[in-house]
């Protein structure tokens, strides 16, 4: 590989020997973080039923992205941990330059619309992510172990909605 991503769970930790280590190996590192959203004010502490988290990919693209990923994922340590190191969109919003976003796995926000069956739910997350990061938010796909507990029936209408989306 010419090229390597990190994207812990909700930290940042390795990401300086990590950096180190494959600029001595001549290989490309793309730091990132596998970060954590949440559906209310990130500061709130809700009964754990009120709420949701999500799974967020983000990568830095840039120098402004990398301090934007270090001031995500503090403010998700200092001020919105509770169960989880969580941000809030508006906060997300405020920290999203220089960063290349991702619907994530099926824990994703978008995801779990789909899986729902919410698609207009799935259309709205969408489009507020693009609003935020532009031509850099991508559709995650993967096939995985879950999948065998879709019926096929969800599965065709989840690819339907993500070719409509595309189109649009």
């Amino acid at each position: 590989m010419d090229t390597v991503a990190a994207t812990d769970h909700g930290v940042m930790y390795g990401i300086v020997e990590f950096y180190k280590k494959c600029k001595k190996e001549g290989i490309k590192p793309i730091i990132g973080m596998e970060g954590y959203t949440t559906n209310v004010n990130h500061r709130e502490r809700p009964e754990r039923t009120k709420f949701q988290n999500f799974h967020l990919l983000l990568l830095a693209k840039d120098k402004e992205g990398y301090q934007n990923l270090m001031k995500l994922t503090s403010i998700a340590h200092l001020e919105g941990y509770y169960y989880r190191p969580r941000v809030d969109r508006e906060t997300l919003a405020k920290y999203s330059k220089g960063l290349i976003c991702t619907s994530a796995c099926n824990l994703g926000e978008l995801p779990q619309a789909l899986i729902a069956g919410n698609y207009e739910e799935a259309k709205k997350t969408a489009e507020w992510y693009l609003d935020v990061f532009g031509k850099d938010y991508y559709l995650e796909v993967q096939k995985h172990e879950y999948a065998k507990y879709i019926p096929e029936s969800v599965n065709q209408e989840i690819k339907n909605e993500l070719v409509q989306m595309g189109e649009n």
